[in-house]
C-alpha cells in the first residue's frame, strides 16, 4: 500500500494482479486497486474529478480523465473517509498507476489537487 498527503487528505491505494481474469499469452493483464480518501482537515470537501497517467512497459502513456470516481462525486465532512474499488488492463504485466483529484472546499470554493501516489502494477503468475 502507497499513501499521500496533501493539505490533510490522505490519499491510499493498495493494487492486486487478478490471474482469474488475465491472459498473460493474449497480452492481457487484469489489476484492480482500492483508494482510500481520509479527510484529515478541518474543512468539508467534495470530489470532482480524477486524473490517471497510467504506464504500461508493453504501451505509450495512457492518460484517464473524468469527473468523479466510478460514477461517484463524494463528500466527506472531516474526519471521514470514502473508499472505492476500480481496474485497469495493461498489456504486459508490469506497469504503475498515479494521478490527482481535483476537490472543493465546499466553505469557500477553493479547489485543491490532491495527489494520487505513484503504485507498481506487477503481475504475479505463480501461486504463493
Amino acid at each position: 500500500m502507497v499513501t499521500a498527503i496533501t493539505e490533510g487528505i490522505k490519499v491510499s491505494v493498495e493494487a492486486t494482479y487478478q490471474k482469474e481474469f488475465s491472459n498473460p499469452g493474449q497480452h492481457h493483464h487484469v489489476f484492480t486497486y482500492k483508494v482510500t480518501i481520509e479527510n484529515h482537515s478541518a474543512f468539508t470537501i467534495q470530489l470532482l474529478k480524477r486524473k490517471w497517467e497510467i504506464f504500461d512497459a508493453a504501451a505509450s502513456l495512457k492518460i484517464v480523465e473524468g469527473d468523479g470516481v466510478v460514477g461517484q462525486q463524494p463528500v466527506l465532512e472531516p474526519g471521514s473517509c470514502h473508499a472505492y474499488m476500480s481496474g485497469c488492463n495493461l498489456k504486459s504485466g508490469m506497469g504503475k498507476m498515479r494521478g490527482k483529484y481535483t476537490m472543493e472546499k465546499l466553505l469557500d470554493g477553493k479547489l485543491v489537487t490532491v495527489v494520487i501516489p505513484e503504485f507498481q502494477l506487477i503481475a504475479t503468475i505463480f501461486d504463493n
